[in-house]
Formats: C-alpha cells, structure tokens, sequence
C-alpha cells in the first residue's frame, strides 16, 4: 500500500493516567461554560423589567460578549500553548464564575454591559485550553470520542439554559447569576487540585524534538498558521460552518412559528427539546466512528465530517421547505445529529495539519472567525427578514454554504495525501 491517506493509523496504546477522567472533569466545566452565558437569553422579560432598555440594548449584551469572546480567542489559545493549560482552564473557570456572581449584583444596563464583556473575556480562556488538552492526553484511536464526549458537555450546558428562566420566575433574575456563579468558583478550586497535565512521557508535545514552550512566540504563531494552506482551507471550512450553525439554529423558532403558525412557547420547544439530543448523539456518533474507521484510514477524521454534511446538507434544503411539521422536525434533527461530526473531529483534524505546539492557538484562531462571522450572519439574516426574504431560501443558502464546506474538507484530503506522499518518497 503506498504512502497516502490511508497510511497506518495511529498507536492505540497513548493513553496516560486520568485520560478518561479528565474528559469527565472538563464535561462539567464545559456545562457550567455555556450555562453561564446563555441563561441570559431564557430571563429577558425579567432583567428587562428590573433595568429597563430597549430590544437594541439588551441585544448589545450578547453582541459584546461575542466581540470579546471571538477576537480575544487566538490569544488565549496562545496562552494556552505558551503556559499550564490545566492551570489556564482552572483560571478561566474561577474567572467568568465570578463575573457571573457579579452580573447578578448588576443595578443598570452599563454594569451588565460591561460584566457581559468580562464574561467573554474570561471564556474566551477555555474552550481552546481544553481541547488542547485533551489531545494531549488522547493522542491514538480515543481523540475523536474524547473530543466529542468534552463537547457534549457544551450542548448540555446550552440545553440546560432554562434553568435561568426558572429561577428568574421564582425568586428574581439576579439570583441565578448568583447561585451558578458560586456553583462554578466552588467547582474551579476543585479543579485546581484534580485537574492535570499529562505526564511528559505521554504528550505528544513534550515528546517533540527540541520543544521548549518558553520559544513559543504569538507572531510567530499566527505567521506559522496563515502559512499553511490547509489551515487556511479549514478557516474558511469553519467561517462557513459558522454561518451555517447560526443562522440554522439561531432562527428556527422563528421559522416554526411562522411557517406551522405555532406559539413562541411551542415553537422554541421544538427548536431545542428534539434538537439538543440529537446534536449530542451526533457529537458521540461522530467522534466513536472517527475512532473506529481511523484504524485502517488515518483519513477517516476528514471523512466522517464529509459524509455527515453529505446528509446534512438535503436535510436543510429540504425542511426549509416542509409543509407538514413532524417532516421538518425530523429533518432538522437529521441535520443536528450529522452536522455535529464536524464538532468531534474539528481538533482531531487541526492536529493532523499544523504544528504540535500551536494546537489552542490555531483553535483560537478558527473559534475567532466563526464567532465573528457567524454573529453577522444572524444580522444579516435579520435584515434579510427585514425585507421580507423567506426562511427558506435562507436555509438554501445554508445548504449551499454546507456543500461548499464539503469541498473544502475534499481538498485539505487531497493536499494532505500528496503531502504524505512527497514525505514517503523523499
């Protein structure tokens, strides 16, 4: 067999001690991350009416934490690389739980405003950390799942959202910022004592020639990243699946409420109730069959995403237009379940094309752009409902953007295997 995408596959026995538990350990971090800063979307009416301000005002709450969070993204992965990702992620923890204590201590928009952006500031610290991470523990046939299982911690946390409401409804908006904010600065200091590096003898990154992560500079980072053509290939992957996941998710409700005729309460039950379990089980799906499949193809974690959007794609394209509404919901669960192949093997993939040393940082780099380009197109989707364009033709759009990634992902294949190749015959 010559040398291509099909080359050996990775040793299966690279797993140190606590691999598994520091999945586990970063689950409930990943849930109490985005918790935290959701929950304000499910209190509205509450926070609007304890500090009165306009649909544009309370709208800007979100926006400046996604500008923080997104554009502060590859430095934080930097300093992810750079120092104790362990610690790094500990750090973040303490941080944005404290910050969500404070929220709730908020009397006026400005102080919410601000809280907002040092909560994306303090987040924007954890999710490249993490993955980081737990590649460095999960270097074989686990990497997948492992990324996948982390991951679904971010769904769950998401889906656990209305919780905030709740409490809101009970006892005021304030005190769910003040209980999850204890919650997460409690489970921060447990942390710091159960969660670890990898031993040096099972990193990968230790165990590089000559590694020293005090030579490893930001701009020679970012210089390293933009020089190689499949990461680029995979920015704009990952710019266009940003699209695609804001403006599928972020305007279903509205579509179910306007194309069934359904009510606000109804329609965010279909939105959420079918769909989060079924991202979820995409996540395990995914990352399991990656692993599987990886053990005679080392292309298997490129291939998984491209057969996932293969299904996902007709499911968008075709819901967006479903007159009867279980229909629809079974196609956008179709979309949930395949479309978060990309998720469990996104990391996994970044560490088959750059360099071991910038894995947060590149990570940081991808979670930037998505982050910014995605939150555009919720506006420009707004506008475009401004105008009166149709859902639809929205969602074709998405299923055009999804079919683009696919060839995306069919070329990083191909300039991988012939990178491989060379490698073989020189």
């Amino acid at each position: 067999m010559n040398a291509s995408m099909q080359n050996a596959a990775p040793p299966q026995s690279l797993l140190s001690k606590g691999a598994w538990l520091t999945v586990a350990l970063l689950f409930v971090a990943a849930a109490l991350n985005y918790l935290d800063r959701m929950m304000i979307a499910t209190m509205r009416d509450s926070i609007v009416t304890a500090i009165p301000m306009t649909d544009a005002q309370f709208g800007l709450l979100t926006s400046a934490f996604l500008w923080v969070y997104g554009l502060l993204s590859p430095f934080a992965g930097y300093i992810a690389d750079r120092f104790n990702k362990a610690r790094v992620i500990t750090g973040s923890l303490f941080v944005w739980s404290a910050v969500t204590w404070l929220t709730g201590r908020a009397t006026t928009f400005e102080e919410l405003l601000v809280a907002r952006a040092l909560m994306g500031i303090s987040e924007a610290f954890y999710i490249p950390a993490a993955l980081a991470l737990i590649v460095d523990y999960h270097r074989g046939t686990t990497r997948s799942l492992a990324v996948g299982l982390h991951l679904a911690g971010t769904t769950v946390g998401q889906s656990l959202g209305f919780i905030g409401g709740l409490v809101a409804e009970k006892s005021g908006w304030n005190n769910a910022f003040l209980i999850f904010g204890v919650i997460g600065v409690i489970y921060s200091v447990f942390l710091m004592f159960a969660l670890k590096e990898p031993e040096k003898k099972h990193s990968g990154i230790q165990a590089d020639s000559g590694y020293n992560a005090q030579n490893i500079r930001f701009g020679h980072a970012i210089r390293h990243l933009l020089g190689k053509k499949t990461f680029i290939y995979l920015l704009l992957f990952w710019c266009l699946m940003g699209i695609v996941g804001w403006l599928v998710m972020g305007w279903l409700p509205t579509y179910y409420k306007d194309h069934f005729q359904l009510t606000q309460g109804t329609a965010g039950l279909y939105a959420t109730a079918y769909l989060y379990p079924a991202s979820i089980l995409g996540l395990l799906a995914g990352g399991f069959w990656a692993d599987r499949w990886v053990k005679t193809n080392a292309g298997a974690r490129i291939l998984v995403p491209m057969i996932g959007l293969c299904i996902a794609a007709p499911c968008v394209f075709v819901a967006g237009h479903a007159s009867l509404l279980a229909v629809a919901v079974v196609l956008f669960m179709g979309y949930a379940f395949t479309r978060m192949f990309v998720d469990s093997n996104l990391m996994p993939v970044l560490c088959m094309l750059i360099d071991t040393r910038y894995r947060a940082t590149g990570y940081g780099v991808l979670n930037m752009l998505a982050t910014i380009v995605g939150g555009a197109g919720i506006y420009v989707a707004g506008a475009l409902r401004d105008s009166q364009v149709n859902l639809g033709i929205m969602y074709q759009f998405a299923a055009l953007c999804i079919a683009i990634c696919i060839i995306l992902l069919f070329t990083i294949k191909n300039i991988k295997k012939h990178e491989n190749e060379r490698k073989s015959g020189s």
